[in-house]
């Protein structure tokens, strides 16, 4: 009994929480592309850059991929290597998506505005762009692959530089930080979201999926999608519109279109009519159980008698035909010849 009370005081507090969150709010703080922004985007650019020019040229950077290749850190630790193969697909596009793609819609519908969803499709389509052509044009083999020891094996076919898990952590995760609703919400699933898209790209390293070059560029590569999100905003909020005045033509046509119900009947007072005359019908006499009490129809009118006092009529003479031969009672039998 404790129990279950305990359980539904938290679930009661969870659901009173919840209802502060106001419907439709009349003002929703949209990030704009403040200097500070412009500063970090420059930076994390400048960065970009750097990194992709340090694996071009087979800097120190190549360098250090290699000898953290030969470190082999599964090999090193196995005894994380179980937990680290689940933990990595908290930077899989398909799962990770669909997760926050839940929450955001959950939100939508609390809030009455579709913005969380389309900024998050916006997020996974520039992600798609970016970091999917950076992929294919540099064609960079990963350690697993590696044919040349100490080169940076650029231009080979490959798809792993940068990073695509470290990406789309960074992103996936960063964009809770980016669409919360205070200051200190933002700060702490900025945090959050931070420490994730890391362990996820150290774990691709210590897989031996990734070289250590490919989840830094990663990580500046979903950072510059959060911080280049204010510059699509008024975009968002078109194809917001839009879809609203798609769905208010479709309900307008739909509802041309619905078949209108009939009004209901008022109801008629019913008032009796005045009986038509009916033509008479002659009445019958009760029938009795005793015959004696109805006359006979088919005798002649007048005084009659009844079976049991009329005198029984006996024919004259026997019924029985004559013979010759026969005599009538009582009479002498002559003798016979």
């Amino acid at each position: 009994m404790r129990t279950e009370r305990k359980l539904t005081r938290r679930l009661d507090r969870v659901f009173a929480r919840l209802d502060r969150e106001p419907e439709r709010p009349a003002h929703i703080d949209v990030p704009r592309m403040s200097r500070h922004r412009a500063v970090l985007f420059s930076s994390t650019l400048a960065f970009y850059l750097a990194i992709v020019w340090a694996v071009i040229t087979t800097s120190w950077l190549v360098r250090l991929d290699w000898r953290v290749m030969f470190f082999r850190p599964y090999q090193q630790w196995p005894g994380i290597h179980a937990f680290l193969d689940y933990y990595v697909v908290l930077g899989q596009r398909g799962p990770t998506a669909v997760m926050v793609a839940a929450w955001l819609g959950w939100r939508s519908w609390r809030q009455h505005t579709v913005r969380p969803l389309l900024t998050l499709a916006a997020s996974l389509l520039l992600l798609n762009i970016t970091v999917g052509a950076a992929k294919l044009g540099m064609g960079r083999l990963g350690p697993h692959y590696a044919t040349v020891i100490g080169s940076n094996e650029m231009g080979l076919g490959g798809d792993i530089f940068p990073s695509g898990h470290t990406a789309n952590a960074v992103v996936t995760w960063g964009i809770l930080a980016y669409l919360a609703s205070t200051a200190r919400a933002r700060r702490w699933l900025s945090a959050l979201s931070a420490i994730t898209s890391l362990g996820v790209g150290l774990t691709t390293v210590y897989l031996g999926t990734h070289w250590l070059s490919d989840v830094l560029l990663g990580w500046a590569a979903g950072l510059l999608i959060l911080l280049a999100l204010p510059w699509f905003e008024p975009l968002i909020s078109r194809a917001e519109n839009a879809l609203f005045a798609l769905r208010d033509r479709l309900r307008a046509r739909w509802r041309r279109t619905a078949p209108v119900p009939a009004a209901p009947l008022a109801p008629v007072a019913l008032q009796p009519l005045a009986k038509a005359a009916e033509p008479a019908v002659p009445t019958r006499e009760p029938v009795t159980s005793a015959r004696g009490s109805r006359p006979p129809v088919h005798l002649a009118p007048g005084p009659h008698t009844t079976r049991s006092e009329r005198t029984p009529v006996t024919p004259a003479g026997s019924r029985r035909p004559p013979h010759a031969d026969r005599l009538p009672r009582g009479a002498s039998q002559a003798a016979r010849p």
